[in-house]
């Protein structure tokens, strides 16, 4: 439990607030269903091999070397070499429209995320701190319906760094009038939101949904964001939510 009166809790928003994962699964699901080379892969297999490229390629777009559309683009001529022949640079934009359509479409919420929000906003400063492009996360929290929950969103696009760059917490701790002592951290991603945080002096809680083994035993650790009453709790060192 946090030994000074928390004001402000920070949260990661991929993979914490909103489910990327869940989200990225269905999408290549169903793009995968509409490409006759991808139908026979098995679909573990593909979206691991999907998630690897996107984890490879994502630091190069938000270090502005390659851009957005054609980073798109070449995830998908990457994926697809595996299984037949390069397409045309037009059928590849195509395909990676059509993919992010099917990612639209389906995009959903961590469970219990958006309740979680509403019963933090009206007794804390809420901010969300995530390594992404700006437009993108403004319309992932407006479609969760959190965006009016949200006082400050800080983006590695906006700040010109990745987490677990200090300058990311500096700048949301600026933006929403805290010290880093009174100041929760809450993320799924241990390099960028648990060291991250520590490395500010922010009490960081990680969101361990999948049973990863903990590196730091005094590090709180979640495994959902429910239920509600005992993730208050943790976050604020109050009962009662």
């Amino acid at each position: 439990m946090p030994t000074h009166n928390v004001t402000t809790i920070l949260f990661d928003l991929d993979d914490t607030l909103f489910d990327h994962t869940a989200t990225a699964r269905a999408a290549l699901a169903a793009t995968a269903a509409q490409r006759p080379s991808l139908r026979a892969v098995p679909a573990q297999v593909l979206y691991q091999r999907y998630s690897d490229l996107l984890e490879e390629l994502h630091p190069r777009v938000m270090s502005g070397e390659i851009p957005y559309l054609d980073a798109r683009a070449l995830r998908f001529r990457r994926l697809l070499a595996l299984y037949e022949a390069e397409p045309s640079a037009a059928e590849l934009a195509a395909l990676a429209e059509q993919h992010y359509g099917h990612y639209r479409q389906v995009r959903q919420a961590v469970p219990g995320a958006l309740a979680l929000l509403r019963r933090l906003k009206p007794d804390y400063k809420i901010g969300v701190v995530t390594n992404n492009r700006t437009a993108e996360q403004q319309q992932k929290l407006t479609f969760l319906e959190m965006d009016g929950l949200v006082d400050a969103l800080i983006t590695s696009q906006a700040v010109g760094v990745l987490k677990p760059d200090p300058a990311m917490y500096h700048v949301a701790l600026e933006q929403l009038g805290a010290g880093a002592a009174e100041t929760v951290m809450v993320g799924d991603n241990w390099a960028a939101d648990v060291v991250g945080a520590l490395a500010v002096g922010i009490r960081p809680v990680w969101l361990n949904r999948h049973g990863l083994v903990k590196p730091l035993p005094e590090v709180a650790e979640l495994t959902s964001l429910e239920p509600l009453a005992s993730v208050w709790e943790q976050l604020t060192g109050r009962a009662g939510a």
